[in-house]
């Protein structure tokens, strides 16, 4: 089978938002993201999505941090490596130090390799996020182990970017 070429393409937020509650297998699209970036095939059809926010846990919301909270594809191939790449490039025009996002324990990250990103930590399974206090709907990604991934150290001409683990 042939795979259609892909380039990639600025996406708007309601854009994004609405690919993802169309193609993420496990997830709903978040409220809130800072920018997102597609792929396209020929016809100009977005055929995948990165949508890139503020990071999901507090005490790595830094202002110098972001995360890739969703990426999903509509079946095509090939197309997860780059976005990460690209947002990666993005966040670091944007003048970002450091880029995460997790994947679970069962995914094996190939895309993430693909673009250069590593391991940084292997999160436990957790029973949920559910608590008398405030309640939770359990969305099915309850008690699933997480990797943490980070986005590759910078190139040699980025020595203004601080990397912390």
């Amino acid at each position: 089978m042939s795979w259609p070429r892909l380039h990639l393409v600025p996406v708007r937020s309601r854009d994004a938002k609405a690919f993802v509650a169309a193609w993420h297998r496990h997830h709903p699209p978040l409220a809130g993201l800072v920018f997102a970036i597609g792929a396209a095939d020929e016809a100009s059809i977005l055929r995948a999505v990165a949508n890139v926010g503020r990071p999901v846990a507090r005490h790595l919301d830094d202002g110098q941090t972001l995360e890739v909270t969703r990426t999903c594809t509509d079946g095509v191939a090939n197309a997860k490596s780059p976005l990460h790449g690209a947002a990666w490039r993005a966040a670091k025009a944007l003048g970002y130090r450091r880029l995460i996002t997790y994947a679970q324990g069962g995914e094996p990250g190939a895309s993430l390799r693909g673009a250069g990103w590593r391991v940084i930590a292997r999160r436990t399974p957790r029973p949920g996020w559910h608590a008398p206090s405030r309640p939770r709907v359990p969305r099915g990604t309850e008690r699933i182990a997480r990797i943490l991934w980070q986005a590759p150290l910078p190139e040699p001409g980025d020595q203004h970017l601080v990397r912390t683990p």
